[in-house]
């Protein structure tokens, strides 16, 4: 792989396009739960109390969590999993201040952050939080390394950005490599395979140098063989590396390679014991 520094041609705006993304949300707190749950900052490092949320569907109200208690260790790898509609994506959404809870209260590592303003709450998932989802949400226009820079773009501003140019290229380059895409950085979404593209939004994900990895069913679109790698990659990144990751999964082969299972059912959590495989497994 070269060495040379690979610019960005400055045609796009990204600051102003994830700006556009942005779910504004009313700033009025929501009111106080009662604790239902005992944790421990020093252990969990996210945690939630009396998640309650609800849709309209025309003129009626659908609840989807119906007081949810949850809590993810930090340095461990927690799966959600649940029948289809059972709002594993709506828990995690929540959990990465994409949407707010009708009533109930988030915690991360001991300061809530679901009452945070909107602005907070951006730069708290922008520095704190890695999201990947399981259809990518790559920019078609960008190359690999231009993908996995964005966040950093959005986090430091232009000006900041363009200043440590050099650092923040070394960083993504780094990124790249460790999930196996090296020889791929120059190419875009649309050259890649589903597995690349996972790989990718991956290495996105993990930029900023965030605290937990948020994965919203990462092997969901992939074979079963690509599917295993990703899942192989969040273990030895977990493993390697200490990362706290909350996984939404339907599969229950993936969910038993996590070190807890949380199921949903009936709106509300059940914690069940697991084979400890990520814990223990020592593959690669």
């Amino acid at each position: 792989m070269s060495n040379s520094t690979t610019t960005i041609k400055p045609h796009f705006d990204l600051a102003k396009r994830a700006a556009s993304y942005r779910v504004v949300h009313p700033e009025d707190p929501a009111p106080a739960p009662t604790l239902r749950v005992h944790p421990d900052s020093a252990r969990d490092l996210i945690y939630a109390c009396g998640l309650t949320k609800s849709y309209r569907r025309h003129k009626t109200s659908v609840p989807v969590l119906k007081g949810v208690d949850f809590a993810a260790e930090r340095g461990k790898i927690t799966a959600i999993i649940g029948q289809s509609g059972s709002g594993k994506s709506t828990l995690l959404h929540l959990l990465g201040t994409l949407d707010r809870p009708d009533s109930g209260e988030i915690h991360f590592a001991g300061q809530r952050i679901d009452s945070l303003p909107v602005r907070q709450r951006d730069r708290f998932r922008n520095e704190q939080l890695g999201m990947i989802f399981q259809f990518y949400h790559l920019l078609p226009e960008l190359t690999v390394l231009e993908n996995v820079l964005a966040p950093a773009m959005i986090s430091k501003g232009v000006f900041s950005y363009w200043r440590n140019l050099r650092p923040i290229q070394a960083s993504a380059k780094k990124w790249i490599d460790l999930v196996g895409l090296g020889h791929r950085m120059n190419h875009r979404p649309c050259e890649l395979s589903g597995g690349e593209m996972q790989r990718t939004a991956i290495a996105r994900a993990l930029i900023n140098d965030p605290s937990i990895l948020l994965a919203d069913e990462p092997t969901g679109n992939l074979d079963q063989e690509t599917g295993a790698s990703i899942l192989r990659l969040l273990q030895s990144l977990n493993r390697d590396h200490g990362l706290t990751i909350v996984m939404v999964t339907h599969d229950e082969s993936v969910a038993q390679s996590c070190d807890s299972i949380v199921r949903l059912t009936g709106g509300k959590v059940e914690r069940l014991p697991t084979l400890g495989i990520a814990a223990n497994s020592g593959t690669n």
